[in-house]
């Protein structure tokens, strides 16, 4: 259940360099991930293969969970703590034949990751093999903040965050992300047996597992979009506190990596709340606008250009 290098054009037996270990890694955030992608690649040169390899680790996870029809939930559980040894062995100096996890343990040890950090990621990973609805939102708390909270905190480490005010801002702006993407994704979660949106909103909106499984948008799935929305981007607030304290240089990838994911909520008005036919998906032309007007905005934190994909360009840190 570990992600197959050749998948991603790359010759397994040719992973023994540290460096193809983190070009696997970019290939792996590229196929899945196109919007944090962009935004990857507006982060310094050092620090870039640090973001990317932090995500392929996290992706390694989401592939034994997101495929449940492949897997029982005990072999799944199995592979996650599986996972999860290797990994906390290597970070500590113990060698690994997986190249995703050789680039993560790489990444943690020159930037000083928590090892409590990781394990309280694999322990909402576990969670998924075994809750599959949460009845509050307190509840979804707990989930989230070792699934995206403890990102945002990893994230520090990479950046080179040293002020401790930012660790509350950077979990919130990891939580906001996730719950951006669980609102885009109630289709697709449901289709795989769960439901990221807590049992007790459903109920206030008079909104059942029923009419979520018939995707039915009417009044009360729209009054119910605009309260999950509503919180979200109350989140992203709080996140935005923060900003001041990353240092500059990685700065303007985050306030750009901010501004696609609360897009998605945008991109979810626009469309009604019409979650189940469609995703609503920022298309790479608006990405790159929004990257744009980040940039016009934040001009002091621009000293480079890089390239984007179609042949664009902004300004960046070098």
């Amino acid at each position: 259940m570990r992600i197959d290098p050749e998948s991603y054009g790359m010759d397994a037996g040719g992973l023994d360099d540290l460096d193809a270990c983190y070009e696997l890694c970019r290939r792996i955030q590229k196929a899945y991930s196109k919007t944090y992608y962009v935004s990857t690649r507006l982060f310094p040169r050092e620090v870039r293969p640090r973001v990317q390899a932090l995500y392929a680790f996290m992706r390694c996870a989401d592939e034994i969970v997101d495929n449940p029809g492949k897997s029982t939930p005990q072999e799944q559980l199995a592979a996650l703590e599986d996972l999860e040894r290797e990994t906390l062995d290597a970070i500590c100096g113990g060698g690994t034949g997986d190249p995703v996890i050789r680039a993560f343990a790489d990444t943690a040890r020159c930037c000083g990751i928590d090892t409590a950090d990781v394990g309280s990621f694999m322990k909402s990973m576990k969670m998924d093999t075994s809750i599959s609805r949460y009845p509050t939102y307190e509840a979804l708390e707990e989930y989230v903040y070792g699934s995206a909270a403890v990102v945002g905190l990893m994230m520090c480490r990479i950046m080179g965050v040293v002020d401790g005010r930012a660790r509350r801002p950077a979990g919130a702006l990891g939580v906001a992300m996730q719950l951006s993407n669980f609102l885009r994704d109630i289709g697709e979660d449901w289709e795989r047996g769960r439901i990221y949106i807590p049992l007790e909103d459903l109920e206030r909106f008079g909104y059942t597992e029923d009419d979520l499984a018939r995707g039915v948008i009417d009044e009360r799935f729209v009054a119910l979009m605009r309260f999950e929305i509503g919180r979200t981007r109350r989140i992203y607030a709080l996140a935005d506190e923060g900003m001041r304290y990353i240092p500059r240089g990685s700065r303007f990838p985050v306030i750009v990596a901010r501004r696609l994911y609360s897009e998605i909520l945008e991109r979810i008005e626009e469309a009604g709340y019409d979650v189940f036919s469609r995703r609503p998906d920022t298309p790479l032309p608006r990405k790159l606008a929004v990257a744009a007007s980040c940039a016009a905005r934040n001009p002091s934190e621009l000293v480079a250009r890089l390239p984007l994909p179609g042949g664009a360009a902004i300004a960046t840190p070098s």
